[in-house]
């Protein structure tokens, strides 16, 4: 039985936060020049984050593409022909070969679509991220070991207290960084965003293209919430 597209879009963003957590440690080890011990707790955190956001994000962008389709049927350059000659044997024999019309980028659903995904999407997921990191950090806080023992941890049927959260500690600390997040982003996504609405047509694509550019922003990321 073949996996939703759904879930395959989120094992495919599951596993790119991995990487980009395990690469952002890797350039920390090697900026402060000591070995490479992999911490299992913020990798745990950064998967598990991949497959909360990546389902809505899903529906957000097949919502956007159903609501502002990327392109438009429009007459070929034949056709157009065809017609300004009046030859209508030549428009019967390309209405018989499907070359009457072809797909046209709408330029103006294209524009829609990207700024509503970087406004309304790049603020919700600046916000869920937030929200999501600060919370499970705090809820993790109580670990006592250091990478070697992050995976015993992680197993120990303990590792996730929820009554530590506090929802003001982790609100405040959401709402002052959320304008610098959101300005970085500004300096990255955009041009994802054009690429995915302008040269491909699928959700599935979308998202794998978004899921290979966030192995980059998963670094930056990592690294953010590193500090």
């Amino acid at each position: 039985m073949a996996l939703s597209p759904i879930v395959v879009a989120s094992l495919q963003a599951g596993v790119i936060s991995a990487i980009s957590n395990i690469l952002a440690q890797g350039l920390a080890a090697r900026k402060s020049n000591t070995p490479l011990e992999i911490d299992w707790v913020p990798v745990f955190q950064f998967v598990l984050f991949a497959f909360i956001s990546t389902p809505p994000n899903f529906v957000w962008q097949d919502f956007l593409e159903s609501t502002f389709p990327a392109s438009h049927p429009a007459p070929t350059n034949a056709a157009i022909l065809s017609a300004s000659r009046s030859n209508e044997t030549e428009l019967d024999n390309e209405a018989l070969s499907n070359t009457l019309v072809e797909p046209r980028l709408n330029k103006r659903n294209t524009l829609i679509k990207t700024l509503l995904d970087q406004t309304i999407g790049t603020a919700v997921n600046t916000l869920l991220f937030s929200v999501f990191i600060h919370s499970v950090q705090a809820a993790m806080a109580h670990r006592a070991g250091g990478a070697a023992q992050s995976l015993g941890f992680l197993l120990s049927g303990n590792a996730v207290r929820y009554a530590a959260v506090r929802s003001d500690h982790v609100w405040s600390r959401a709402s002052a960084e959320f304008f610098d997040l959101v300005k970085a982003s500004w300096t990255f996504w955009p041009f994802v965003s054009v690429v995915n609405f302008t040269m491909l047509k699928s959700v599935e694509a979308r998202n794998l293209t978004g899921s290979l550019a966030g192995l980059g922003w998963g670094v930056y990321m990592s690294s953010i919430a590193a500090q």
